[in-house]
């Protein structure tokens, strides 16, 4: 949505960061893998090339093919172990500020539509990206939910997990 998407996660530093932007940590893994990635692309041109070259069965560019698909392979797999050692192991959550997105966030309004209804649940939404105000904050300040009953809905540890929301209130 348009809450979130920056500083969500801390990639590991792995050289130097900007000159421009002090404390910048520049993806250089995740860059290392873009430009394998590139290389590939330009073998598979060559192997497309070469399969067009050929004539019936025959093809005397065979040599070139099983060349460009053996290097592809091998520097993809040592792409997908570098970003994956390098990079992603080592990727952390910036959890306070997560944490705090969720808060913000006006998709809990999702949440709440079964007990407020759609239209109340619309406004509320609105509110909240024209105010900045948290949905919490907003359902409280209207009295449309009591606290108690609005910790429940909200509960993010239950909106995670699989199955239905309140399916025991459906029977």
């Amino acid at each position: 949505g348009p809450q979130v998407g920056i500083a969500d996660i801390k990639l590991p530093a792995r050289q130097a960061g900007s000159s421009i932007m002090p404390g910048k940590v520049n993806p250089v893994i995740p860059e290392v893998v873009n430009q394998v990635a590139f290389g590939v692309i330009g073998n598979d041109l060559t192997v497309t090339m070469a399969v067009e070259a050929g004539q019936l069965e025959l093809n005397a560019f065979e040599p070139i093919i099983f060349y460009k698909l053996f290097e592809s392979l091998k520097t993809l797999k040592g792409a997908i172990y570098t970003l994956r050692v390098n990079c992603i192991e080592n990727i952390t959550a910036n959890e306070k500020y997560l944490s705090d997105q969720v808060e913000k966030s006006v998709g809990l309004v999702t949440a709440l539509a079964p007990h407020i209804g759609y239209e109340k649940a619309s406004v509320i939404a609105h509110k909240a990206l024209e105010t900045g105000e948290s949905v919490r904050d907003l359902v409280l300040f209207e009295g449309l939910i009591d606290a108690n009953e609005l910790d429940e809905i909200l509960d993010f540890k239950k909106m995670i997990q699989p199955g239905i929301l309140d399916e025991d209130k459906l029977l």
